[in-house]
């Protein structure tokens, strides 16, 4: 019994070990849960990381920033970054389908091996139970058989030395004492029998059943342990696959890193934000002093200012023409430039010339550099920009320099191509529709295609339509350019420079005839200051035009007309949808180049 009780106890130790065995796995299991959990999220905030960082191509303000190395390179970083992610992914599905899975699965199988191997240990020790009580209850008869064989024996030895006892009464007891005699003999064959049987059950139960289920259970943990090296080893190479594309991916970084190129991307903002406006020029030195010291020495000062006044006024003048200003109005030369030799060289009676210097000339021209006040732009050049800005929606992007103006226009030509092309595609696939449905007509009607295909040609007209219109402003823009670098050119041989007149859009001509006129005289400061707002001289007419279409010219610097209506042109447009004519009243304004029929007068650049 005590060995049985010690079998027991250990039985329900290896049913403890066993099932702590079993949690164990399951714990790894949820820790390799956990780990890939963690995997995922990483590599989906990897990836979001990616995505917002990634350019948004329908973004078309930054698309030029894309050009850059650097930009380039940074988006490489991120094609790498997620590519990284991605390995991280292979992680999580790599533990989950060999590592996660499998334990989950072995686990089960396991809880299900250890049932069994529990439940034929207990179902043993139930049998040899059973075999231990029925031997004892064998036992326990024979014993109380016996114990009456014994009594039955007295009573028919007091009865047999009795003699007052009678025969039957002898004769009973003797019956009695067989019949227990015989019971007692076949207990204690039942109980020979029961005893032999249950030691054999008892050997056979603590040296075959017992050993061979622990033996099970013994291979079972083992076997657990096993699979927990070989989940611990897939855990490993789970991120050990994946470490020569990880290292690819960190080397397509630093290869992205090397390709940044500060000079290129330098010389691609230099590209992208050239004008092609010339620089202005110098401004003249305008003399106010010639007139307070002119009747000093007649024949001495004035005559050499004179000499030197006559050739220094005319190239200073020359100069300054030619130049395009930034608020559009060039600055007038008042009187020629205050000379060298006019400040430090005098003349004697007899003609000979010494070196002097004049301090009141100087002193009075540094005053009027330090209190000069900046030239204001006259009310025409701010009224033609209002006019730009407040008219009509400018799709010929007249409104920017022309450099920015060609690579706009250029812009848009290739997305018309590129929508060109789209329609003239899909005119083909509809044309082989109609095809396919006119030779196979249960399969559709030929005729259902007719407005789409109505409207794909409609399209495709529309678009060619747009790109001549693109492509004669861009050719115009190109051929601006083109004269104004010659114009630039000629300038710096002859060192004469044509005089330009701004249109609308801030472009001039080269037409040195339209507004020749001399620069007025000055006296003092208010004829400079009041000059600025006089309005130019009238222009004159190079040409006439008729009103197409009415225009009401709301905004300011345009010219109200209604259709029919006759006008003189006194300004061509310079590629910006705008013409500046004239009423016969005097009236000026610009009008849209669209809305008149233009005749120009022969010579009329000469006129």
């Amino acid at each position: 019994l005590r060995w049985g009780k010690r079998i027991k106890d250990q039985f329900d130790s290896l049913d403890k070990h066993t099932q702590w065995g079993i949690d164990f796995l399951e714990r790894y299991a949820k820790f390799v849960k956990e780990r890939i959990e963690i995997e995922q999220n990483y590599a989906k905030q990897l990836r979001n990381l990616v995505k917002k960082y990634c350019p948004k191509r329908s973004s078309k303000d930054e698309e030029p920033s894309y050009k850059f190395t650097s930009c380039i390179a940074f988006f490489n970083i991120l094609n790498e970054l997620n590519d990284y992610a991605g390995q991280r992914e292979v992680v999580a599905e790599e533990m989950a389908h060999r590592v996660y899975g499998e334990l989950m699965r072995y686990a089960h199988d396991l809880k299900t091996e250890r049932k069994m191997h529990l439940q034929e240990g207990r179902k043993a020790q139930q049998y040899l139970d059973m075999c231990w009580k029925q031997m004892d209850n064998s036992k326990k008869k024979f014993e109380r058989e016996c114990r009456e064989a014994e009594k039955a024996q007295q009573s028919y030895e007091r009865l047999d030395n009795d003699t007052n006892a009678t025969k039957a009464d002898v004769e009973k007891a003797k019956q009695q004492l067989n019949l227990r005699t015989h019971m007692a003999d076949e207990n204690k064959n039942e109980y020979a029998a029961q005893l032999q049987n249950f030691n054999g059950e008892q050997h056979k139960h603590f040296y075959v059943v017992i050993p061979q289920i622990y033996k099970q259970l013994q291979e079972m943990d083992e076997r657990r342990t096993l699979k927990l090296s070989e989940c611990y080893r897939g855990f490993a190479d789970s991120e050990r696959k994946v470490i020569p594309i990880i290292s690819k991916c960190l080397e397509g970084m630093i290869l992205a890193a090397k390709s940044v190129d500060e000079r290129r991307d330098s010389q691609m903002v230099v590209d992208s934000f050239k004008s092609g406006f010339e620089p202005p020029g110098d401004f003249p030195f305008e003399d106010y002093s010639q007139h307070i010291y002119r009747t000093i020495s007649d024949g001495t000062i004035s005559a050499s200012k004179q000499e030197s006044g006559k050739v220094d006024a005319k190239t200073t003048v020359g100069k300054a023409k030619g130049k395009l200003w930034l608020f559009g109005k060039k600055p007038k030369p008042q009187s020629p430039p205050l000379t060298p030799t006019s400040l430090f060289t005098s003349s004697t009676p007899n003609g000979s010339q010494f070196l002097t210097f004049s301090i009141e000339p100087v002193h009075y021209c540094m005053n009027e550099i330090k209190t000069g006040k900046p030239r204001i732009p006259s009310f025409r050049s701010l009224k033609r920009g209002w006019s730009v800005k407040m008219g009509p929606a400018l799709e010929d992007f007249s409104h920017l320099p022309p450099e920015q103006r060609r690579k706009k226009l250029q812009q848009r030509i290739d997305e018309l191509n590129r929508e060109l092309q789209k329609e003239s595609d899909q005119k083909d696939a509809l044309n082989k529709m109609k095809d396919v449905y006119e030779k196979n007509p249960q399969m559709g009607d030929p005729g259902s295609l007719q407005p789409k295909l109505a409207e794909t040609m409609n399209n495709i007209d529309r678009l060619r339509m747009e790109i001549h219109k693109n492509e004669a402003w861009l050719s115009e823009v190109e051929g601006k350019t083109g004269g104004r670098g010659d114009r630039r050119h000629s300038s710096d041989i002859n060192h004469l420079v044509t005089q330009g007149r701004e249109s609308p859009e801030g472009s001039y001509t080269d037409d040195a005839n339209q507004e020749v006129r001399g620069p007025p005289q000055q006296h003092g400061h208010h004829g400079e200051f009041d000059d600025e707002f006089e309005d130019d001289d009238p222009l004159p007419a190079i040409g006439h035009c008729k009103a197409i279409y009415p225009f009401d010219g709301h905004n300011e610097g345009t010219l109200a007309m209604k259709e029919g209506e006759v006008l003189y042109i006194i300004e061509e447009d310079k590629g910006d949808g705008w013409t500046r004519a004239r009423r016969q009243n005097g009236e000026e304004g610009y009008v849209p180049t669209s809305y008149i029929d233009v005749t120009l007068e022969k010579n009329s650049k000469g006129s």
